[in-house]
């Protein structure tokens, strides 16, 4: 539940710490638990299996569920970090110590993949026939399908509760049952016709676990980097905002992401000027509150004002829009604001990230509008595309 507290005419967010957090906190650990167990087990089996049957291929498979189970640890570590509460150095909380516990379980996925291609081309140069049997194929066909349903399983929990390092450890589990399954391939080659391929297998897996441990590290790098919001959520959000009585439009929405449950940003809103100061902060408490309930996200507001009648001033904000927004590089012109009496206009212009030069891109919008208004004083102010 979103509150509010009322002091000296301000009122004050507070962010909930409750049930909702908690839920996340719990169903991420016990995911990863599930995750620890069964890969220790499966890393037990295997490694017992390869020794016994002298099998590069299954001894590295072994290590590699062995590496998942640390992942999953790492998971548990950076969720109890993450949910720490914020404090004097950290006023915004330790969330993303999530996206960082992602890139550290890459880090391990990426490291095995190397020692194993090491271990592998070993195997080639100085190549020895293992020795499988009925059981040994048994026991991999079992980790398999166990892989399998544990991948989907972590990697679906990870994405309803919004947690990279579940979702990259599920990815990689699953991505565990397709190497499995190569080293299954192998031991029915070499039982039928006596050919050894546990080293080319090995170097095959090593390459595939490199190639998983590079891709599951840019998720969590650009959220930490400041990755674009999705443009799902940034137009529903506009939208709501614009389904809240006296706002007549919503600009320049920018969201900062602090974990996965904590986002935090800023909007302007258009409305009419005659609103008096307490009606805007009323309409701004209003859509505050309803976008915090209807997605969890806090925003502060920016106000503009437009004029909504047929005058000098609204003819001139419907042709300085027609005069702006064919300029190559504008996205959108809003924001408009003119004082008839000092002769001057300000407004904003959402530039395109493509445009090369912006003090030339600035001096063009201002000659164009002073080829038609030469009398005004003209004031642009450049907005980024951050969200759209």
């Amino acid at each position: 539940m979103l509150i509010f507290c009322r002091c000296s005419s301000h009122y004050n967010f507070i962010f909930p710490m409750g049930q909702e957090i908690s839920i996340r906190d719990k169903e991420i650990t016990k995911t990863s638990i599930i995750g620890i167990v069964t890969n220790i087990l499966l890393s037990a089996f295997k490694a017992a299996v390869g020794l016994l049957a002298n099998s590069i291929a299954i001894v590295l498979d072994a290590v590699n569920n062995l590496s998942d189970a640390l992942s999953s640890v790492i998971t548990i570590i950076g969720v109890k970090i993450a949910h720490r509460k914020p404090d004097k150095k950290h006023p915004y909380g330790h969330g993303r110590v999530e996206y960082l516990s992602g890139i550290i379980i890459a880090g391990i996925v990426f490291a095995a993949g190397v020692l194993s291609l090491i271990e592998s081309i070993k195997k080639i140069l100085e190549p020895e026939v293992a020795n499988y049997s009925f059981v040994t194929i048994l026991i991999v066909c079992v980790a398999i399908v166990t892989k399998l349903i544990l991948g989907r399983y972590v990697k679906s929990q990870g994405e309803k509760y919004r947690s990279d390092a579940l979702i990259a450890s599920g990815a990689d589990a699953s991505f565990d049952a397709i190497i499995s399954a190569s080293t299954l391939v192998g031991a029915i080659v070499t039982m039928i016709w006596g050919i050894s391929l546990d080293g080319y297998i090995g170097a095959i897996i090593s390459i595939f676990i490199i190639k998983a441990g590079v891709e599951l590290i840019t998720q969590p790098v650009s959220q930490m980097l400041g990755a674009r919001a999705n443009v799902e959520l940034t137009k529903n959000i506009k939208e709501q905002i614009k389904t809240i009585d006296g706002v007549l439009g919503a600009y320049d929405l920018v969201l900062h992401d602090y974990g996965p449950d904590k986002v935090i940003g800023s909007v302007h809103i258009s409305v009419d000027e005659n609103l008096s100061a307490r009606e805007i902060h009323l309409l701004t408490q209003r859509a505050q509150q309803h976008i915090y309930e209807q997605f969890s996200i806090y925003l502060t507001f920016g106000i503009y004002a437009v004029c909504n009648g047929d005058d000098e001033v609204g003819q001139m904000q419907k042709e300085l829009t027609e005069i702006v927004n064919p300029i190559e590089g504008v996205i959108q012109t809003h924001g408009i604001f003119i004082d008839v009496e000092r002769k001057r206009i300000s407004f904003d212009v959402v530039m395109d990230f493509a445009v090369p030069d912006r003090d030339l891109f600035v001096k063009q919008i201002i000659e164009r509008v002073k080829d038609r208004y030469n009398e005004y004083q003209v004031s642009v102010n450049l907005d980024v595309d951050y969200s759209d």
